[in-house]
């Protein structure tokens, strides 16, 4: 199937990556002749209306930059028929022929839904920094997530260091292990508290007990942030009344998902992207890009439409292992 004009939009989240994406995409898409359109905003921009043209020199200059130039938003109402209905109509309406997805397991429940309502050719990319979508083991923006909080945490090392102290870092990860247990392995953390699990506060006082008798003047414990940011003061607040234990809290939030991209983020987002304007070429939809065995590969999108927390979990008795 030919297509000649494709749009592209990024929705949920954003994360470090997303414009190695879109800049992958343009200029794949020109490469082969193909007319794009950029959506501001991602399902609530379409609803608005918020269209612009995309040549080659509006991606350049934008491959180190995170976050996304197409910006992002959640959009409520596009959960509705009617205004799916809109959304297509307003495609059509500027000759849009089918819609590259950049985000996560929400943003591919909506494409998905264009797809079986409407017959509307889209392909999904994945872009969350929690790594937790179903079929794939790697998703934009996690890889520069995790060295932005590995940097952070080294830093507070040097702190709890200096001044014997237990430091509870707490990092994104509503449903996902996966930020918590790779930074945790990488800085040497003493514990890990992951999101689905309830926290032993008497293991977490024994592991830090154990470590002070063997000379350790300081601990770092990584905090997965659960289904609510901050509770760490929670478990601080534990520590001090009930086991007479003082920690401090450091909530590193909304930086993780901010800054330039590293390399492994830049270079698969730009496989991804490049691979999604081919898959639309061969007339493969719906489809998401996917990381599997290490390879960039498609996959039938409804494979992709769930959260997991496959990834990385398997390391958890590494984890554990390490921190005695």
């Amino acid at each position: 199937m030919a297509f000649t004009h494709i749009g592209l939009l990024c929705s949920g989240g954003d994360s470090p990556g997303m414009n190695c994406a879109i800049r992958a995409i343009v200029r794949s898409a020109h490469f082969h002749g193909m007319e794009v359109t950029g959506i501001k905003r991602g399902f609530a921009g379409l609803l608005r209306g918020e269209f612009q043209s995309m040549g080659l020199s509006s991606v350049g200059n934008i491959i180190q930059r995170g976050g996304t130039i197409l910006q992002t938003s959640r959009s409520p109402e596009f959960m509705k028929p009617e205004y799916r209905k809109k959304g297509i109509e307003l495609l059509k309406a500027q000759g849009i022929e089918a819609l590259i997805v950049i985000g996560g397991d929400g943003s591919f429940n909506g494409a998905m839904t264009l797809w079986k309502e409407h017959n509307y050719p889209v392909i999904g990319i994945p872009g969350t920094i929690d790594n937790d979508i179903s079929n794939t083991e790697y998703t934009i923006g996690f890889d520069t997530a995790v060295e932005t909080a590995i940097e952070a945490v080294d830093r507070i090392r040097d702190t709890a260091h200096s001044h014997a102290r237990t430091f509870l870092v707490e990092v994104m990860g509503r449903n996902s292990s996966a930020i918590a247990l790779k930074v945790g392995v990488c800085t040497g953390a003493e514990n890990i508290l992951l999101p689905h699990e309830e926290v032993n506060h008497q293991k977490l006082v024994d592991d830090i007990q154990r470590g002070i008798a063997r000379g350790k003047e300081s601990s770092i414990i990584i905090v997965a942030e659960g289904p609510v940011a901050g509770r760490s003061y929670e478990i601080q607040r534990v520590l001090k009344e009930k086991y007479h234990m003082d920690a401090h809290v450091a909530i590193l939030g909304h930086i993780q998902r901010g800054g330039s991209p590293s390399s492994d983020d830049r270079f698969i987002a730009s496989q991804m992207g490049n691979m999604a304007v081919e898959a639309l070429m061969e007339g493969k939809f719906p489809m998401v890009t996917v990381v599997q065995n290490g390879k960039v590969l498609l996959t039938d999108m409804k494979n992709c439409t769930t959260k997991e927390d496959h990834n990385f979990i398997q390391y958890q008795k590494l984890a554990q292992t390490l921190s005695i």
